[in-house]
């Protein structure tokens, strides 16, 4: 199996403390000042896909690329990054009492995009459509019935067909051999795709049963992951120096009910060996309180993690966030905190982990963790940021998803079938930091 490259910093780092931020106060500086931001211009969304896979898209309804911010990932020259858009442009419409799913572009496929920075323009140099083993588009489309969302067509109100193939991708990291790896949130799942984009290998959790798809599924995931909340699985991936990646999981599982996993606070980390083929470790990850996360929101639910970046052979950036504001922590993996294969990691216990309001006072080796950079007090950060990248000691860039400028609701596409944009912009931000990582 291909073995990552190692992400910016950490080819230089070493288990060195990561020095914390100046104490809040009225007088402290920023933790960082924005020093420059690129934005994506407009492209329509059937001129991007029809130049990678003609055919594909017979009506973008108006929508331009967007989606890209998925994750950040440093491409090797400067300025040059990896990005990764999500299952494409979808919103929710509440019918009949329900919130049905849609696909305004249902023939839209997920692609691995590169960029440049060139000034304050964001250029797309390269992208790569993610297909099956045969080069079909895979498409964001809803794999399973009842265990996935139904989806729509844009307006709610013709149902579309499942698609086993189909990704939701939201991570991207580039390995050593030109291939790449994915996670994806339907499965949840772990995904390697050649250099080309076809999907070598899906890796899910024991249980699944997908079937019907054209490239090979590997149950291999713990499958405790099977209770993953809806449009909630892996969204973060990095590399370790090592060549292990790092998996984090959106949100806490719903487990063992819907109630219990909007109410918790203890979402997980997988550690995967493309070596081994296999997981090999798996923690519990504590989230700040959500009113401290970001002091407009009283949610618990609306906590998540999108974004991860190694800064060590063990050592972790993991970014806590709302839709509107979000922290880094500095997260130490150490052998005594895995529960792989531990009662923790059973479906059947009761209480279950994420039902525990002190999982650590419930002798839960939680991972530590320690607050790196607070970017609610950095001026001109962008909001939901799901990509990060840590360029130098001094030095971080993110990037946002724009959700390809839709919104939820009736009114999210004019009386004519065209997308009524959000205005919301796809930026990449790059920000100096008040102190360095080292």
């Amino acid at each position: 199996m291909a073995r990552p490259i190692r992400r910016g910093i950490t080819v230089a780092a070493t288990a060195a403390a990561l020095l914390a931020p100046a104490a809040a106060h009225a007088d402290a500086p920023p933790p960082g000042t924005v020093v420059a931001t690129a934005t994506l211009p407009d492209i329509p969304l059937g001129t991007f896909s029809n130049a990678l896979l003609p055919g594909s898209v017979a009506d973008d309804r108006g929508v331009d690329l967007g989606g890209i911010g998925s994750d950040l990932y440093p491409a090797g020259r400067p300025g040059e990054f990896w990005t990764v858009t999500d299952r494409g442009p979808n919103g929710q419409i509440k019918m009949d009492g329900d919130n049905r799913r849609t696909f305004p572009v249902p023939g839209f496929d997920p692609a691995i995009v590169k960029v440049r920075v060139h000034g304050k323009r964001l250029d797309v140099i390269k992208a790569l459509p993610i297909t099956t083993a045969h080069g079909k588009p895979v498409t964001g489309l809803s794999n399973q019935p009842v265990r996935d969302e139904t989806p729509y067509d844009y307006n709610a109100t013709a149902k579309l067909d499942f698609n086993p193939n189909g990704l939701d991708t939201e991570g991207v990291v580039p390995a050593h051999d030109g291939t790449f790896w994915l996670v994806d949130e339907y499965g949840p799942s772990l995904v390697h795709v050649s250099a080309k984009g076809r999907v070598l290998a899906r890796y899910v959790p024991k249980g699944l049963a997908l079937t019907g798809t054209d490239y090979p599924v590997v149950e291999a995931l713990p499958s405790i992951f099977l209770t993953r909340k809806g449009n909630r699985g892996f969204e973060g991936l990095t590399p370790l120096p090592g060549g292990d990646l790092v998996i984090a999981l959106q949100s806490p599982l719903l487990n063992p009910s819907k109630a219990v996993g909007n109410a918790s606070r203890t979402t997980r980390l997988l550690r995967f060996s493309p070596r081994l083929n296999k997981v090999t470790a798996e923690y519990a990850y504590r989230f700040d309180p959500v009113n401290v996360v970001d002091p407009s929101a009283t949610d618990t639910s609306d906590l998540k993690i999108s974004a991860l970046a190694a800064i060590g052979p063990e050592t972790l950036l993991v970014q806590e966030r709302t839709d509107n504001a979000f922290r880094l922590h500095r997260v130490t993996l150490t052998r005594s905190a895995n529960i792989l294969g531990t009662p923790w990691d059973a479906p059947a216990t009761t209480p279950s982990l994420e039902a525990l309001p002190d999982p650590a006072a419930a002798g839960v080796p939680v991972l530590p963790k320690r607050l790196a950079i607070d970017f609610t007090k950095v001026a001109g950060a962008p909001k939901k940021v799901e990509g990060i990248a840590v360029l130098n000691p001094w030095t971080i860039a993110v990037i946002n998803d724009n959700d390809f400028g839709m919104t939820d609701g009736p009114a999210a596409f004019d009386t004519n079938g065209r997308l009524v944009d959000s205005g919301v912009q796809t930026t990449l931000v790059t920000i100096h930091l008040t102190t360095p990582l080292h």
